[in-house]
C-alpha cells in the first residue's frame, strides 16, 4: 500500500542531505554497472529524483557520454536495504517483472507496447536496476488532478485496457516468472497481498467489535472466507502489479504503462480489476471517481481479457467475482486502516465509502449478508468519524 506521494520530479537535494548521498550513491553504482556490463566507460549525469518507497532510491538520468547507443535518459533504482530473514524481498520481485516484461515479443504484446519499462541492466548483488524511462508525461494521478475532464476519463479507460492487455499476456507465463526469480536467489517468495488478506479475514470481526461496537455475523465472514479463495489458487491467474494506483500508472501517448513492482507477482487477475472499484489508499489526499466511471473502466478491462476467458463473457460470473476481490480489498484496506496499531489520519471518509460502496454492489450482485453487514458497519464509521453527507469529493478532474 502506498501511503506516501512523492512528486514525479522532485529536485536532487544537497550533498549533505541523506536523499542526496542516496541519489549519488545510485548515480555511481549505475555507472560501474553499465560500464561493466559494455567495456566502456559509461558516464551520468543530472541526477532528478523522483522518490522511492522508503527502502529504494529512484532517480532518472541523463547519458552522458558512451560509446554505445544507450537512450538519452535513463532510470535507476536502487534498493540497499537487506532483506529480513524470511521476509518478502521486493526487489527480486521487481526485477523479475521487469526482466519478464523485457523478454516479451513482439507477438506477445499485440504490437502493443511492453506493460512496464524495459530492464536496461540489472545487479542483484548491488541491488541496482536500470531501467528504460518512460518519460515526462505525467501519471494518470497528474491528471486526475488537472482541470481537464476528457482527459482525465480518457486515461483512466487507457488506464483499464491497459491493465486487461498486461493480464492476457501474461496469463500463462508464471512458470518463466518463476524461474527468473529462482535465477536471483529467490525461489520461495511469500506473496505479500496473499498474507495480509489472510490476516484481515481472520483479525477484522474482533477489530470491528473492539473499535466499532459491530458484530460481524456468521454468514458475512462465511462469505469472506469463501472469496478468500482467490488468494491461493483462484482461476484467471495473471501478472498483478499488486499497488495498482494511479500515480504508478504513466501515461505514454494513447496507452499507459505500469511502474513499481515491489509486491509484482502472478495472482488472480480478478484481484487487480477489483481495485477499480476500491482503490488502496495511495495518497493521504483522498477522492473517489464519479457515478459510472469504475464501472466503465471494468468494462474497458473486460473487453481485453475476454478472448483469454470466454467464461467471463458470463456478466453473472464476472459480477459475482469481482465482488469478491472487491469484499476482499475492503476487508483488508479497514484492517489496516483502522487498527491503531498501523491507522492513518483521516481514514475515516474513505471507509465509510469503501462500505458503503460495497453495500450497494453487494445488493446488486445477490451478497445478501454482506449487504447488511457493510450497511452495519459504514454506519457505525460514520457515527465514529462525525461524517455527514457524501464521505468523499471527486476527483479535481471532474468537479
Amino acid at each position: 500500500m502506498t501511503t506516501d506521494f512523492a512528486d514525479p520530479v522532485d529536485p536532487v537535494p544537497g550533498t549533505d542531505d541523506a536523499s542526496g548521498m542516496a541519489v549519488q550513491r545510485a548515480l555511481c553504482a549505475a555507472e560501474r554497472l553499465l560500464s561493466a556490463r559494455l567495456g566502456a566507460r559509461v558516464q551520468l549525469a543530472d541526477p532528478e529524483h523522483l522518490g522511492g518507497s522508503g527502502r529504494s532510491t529512484v532517480v532518472r538520468v541523463r547519458v552522458a557520454h558512451t560509446p554505445f547507443i544507450l537512450p538519452q535518459t535513463l532510470v535507476v533504482k536502487h534498493s540497499p536495504a537487506p532483506v529480513p530473514a524470511g521476509g518478502v524481498d521486493p526487489f527480486a520481485l521487481e526485477a523479475a517483472s521487469c526482466q519478464l516484461f523485457t523478454a516479451l515479443l513482439h507477438e506477445d504484446l499485440r504490437h502493443q507496447d511492453r506493460p512496464g519499462p524495459e530492464l536496461i541492466a540489472c545487479d542483484r548483488v548491488q541491488r541496482l536496476l536500470v531501467l528504460e524511462d518512460l518519460g515526462r508525461s505525467g501519471t494518470v494521478a497528474s491528471l486526475l488532478h488537472a482541470a481537464d475532464a476528457s482527459r482525465a476519463e480518457q486515461a483512466l479507460l487507457n488506464w483499464a485496457h491497459a491493465l486487461g492487455r498486461l493480464h492476457a499476456t501474461t496469463r500463462d507465463r508464471e512458470t518463466d516468472f518463476a524461474a527468473l526469480l529462482r535465477r536471483l536467489g529467490a525461489a520461495r517468495i511469500r506473496d505479500p497481498i496473499a498474507a495480509h488478506g489472510r490476516a484481515a479475514v481472520a483479525g477484522l470481526p474482533a477489530l470491528l467489535e473492539t473499535e466499532l461496537g459491530v458484530t460481524s455475523p456468521p454468514d458475512a465472514v462465511a462469505e469472506v472466507r469463501r472469496a478468500a479463495q482467490m488468494l491461493d489458487g483462484y482461476p484467471h491467474r495473471a501478472f498483478s502489479p499488486a499497488d495498482l494506483g494511479p500515480d504508478n500508472a504513466v501515461v505514454a501517448g494513447k496507452t499507459v504503462r505500469f511502474i513499481d513492482f515491489e509486491g509484482g507477482g502472478f495472482r488472480t487477475a480478478l484481484l487487480n480489476t477489483a481495485q477499480l472499484r476500491a482503490p488502496l489508499p495511495w495518497s493521504p489526499l483522498v477522492f473517489t471517481f464519479p457515478p459510472g466511471m469504475a464501472e466503465a473502466m471494468v468494462s474497458a478491462w473486460h473487453a481485453e481479457v475476454v478472448g483469454s476467458w470466454p467464461e467471463l463473457a458470463d456478466r453473472s460470473v464476472l459480477a459475482r467475482r469481482l465482488l469478491d476481490g472487491q469484499l476482499l480489498w475492503t476487508w483488508l484496506c479497514t484492517w489496516w486502516l483502522l487498527n491503531p496499531h498501523t491507522a492513518v489520519a483521516d481514514h475515516g471518509a474513505l471507509l465509510v465509502d469503501r462500505w458503503e460502496r460495497l453495500a450497494a454492489d453487494a445488493n446488486r450482485v445477490g451478497y445478501p449478508a454482506t449487504n447488511e453487514h457493510a450497511v452495519t458497519v459504514a454506519d457505525a464509521l460514520r457515527r465514529r468519524f462525525g461524517i455527514i453527507g457524501d464521505a468523499l469529493p471527486w476527483y479535481p478532474a471532474f468537479r
